[in-house]
């Protein structure tokens, strides 16, 4: 049956119109950005489908332009429009931490590092440059690769923080395995950070690991 056959209460579109977005299930929401369905399948079935093909709502919207559009229904147009609105959804956090202090906003800044790092394949090191307000300079990506004290080097970071007249740093990296637990190599470059920073007056406020579904706080269990 076609969905504007179903019930209104039940159709994705009006249900979200009614109760908010936050209220329909992952299928719901990729049936109203697919729009249509396929022959013999509703765009919930479609999406349900793919879902299934894919893992997952994360694998599906992480998936590279040659695995999206092997699968039916999909295709370059869908691509294109799911890119922009990941990029869309990014600036989006972006603007707003930038419209505030960052130390207040602690979900903000975590779901906005995780979106800018957790779909890497390989470990990159970035920071979020604050003036002394704490309000949002720049994020930057630093070094890249595999880290360890030898790879990621303070004065470098030092250099740009002054660069941009930075009064304080909240570093991020990922764990391209997924795992979020930090390492002993973590607390200890983040310890040497801090010591070269404090020299400039530079705070570091936080350090976050991005896994899989996880990112640890070095704040919150008291490293920093």
């Amino acid at each position: 049956m076609s969905i504007r056959n179903w019930p209104e209460g039940e159709r994705p579109r009006e249900k979200l119109l009614t109760l908010g977005a936050e209220a329909l299930s992952d299928a719901e929401l990729l049936a109203i950005f697919l729009r249509v369905g396929v022959a013999g399948r509703s765009a919930v079935d479609l999406a349900r489908d793919l879902l299934t093909a894919f893992g997952g709502l994360r694998q599906l919207l992480e998936a590279d332009q040659t695995r999206f559009c092997a699968e039916r229904g999909l295709g370059t147009a869908k691509f294109v429009q799911l890119q922009a609105t990941l990029e869309l959804s990014k600036r989006h956090l972006a603007a707003q931490l930038a419209r505030g202090n960052a130390l207040t906003s602690p979900t903000l800044v975590r779901a906005y590092l995780a979106t800018q790092l957790r779909h890497l394949g390989h470990e990159e090191f970035a920071a979020l440059f604050l003036d002394t307000q704490h309000r949002v300079i720049r994020f930057e990506s630093l070094f890249r690769g595999t880290l360890d004290s030898a790879s990621v080097y303070p004065r470098e970071v030092a250099r740009r923080a002054l660069e941009l007249g930075a009064g304080a740093i909240i570093f991020a990296h990922n764990h391209p395995s997924g795992v979020a637990e930090p390492s002993d190599a973590d607390r200890r470059i983040t310890e040497r950070l801090r010591e070269a920073l404090s020299l400039f007056e530079i705070r570091v406020l936080d350090h976050f690991v991005v896994g899989d579904g996880e990112v640890v706080s070095f704040a919150e269990r008291g490293w920093v």
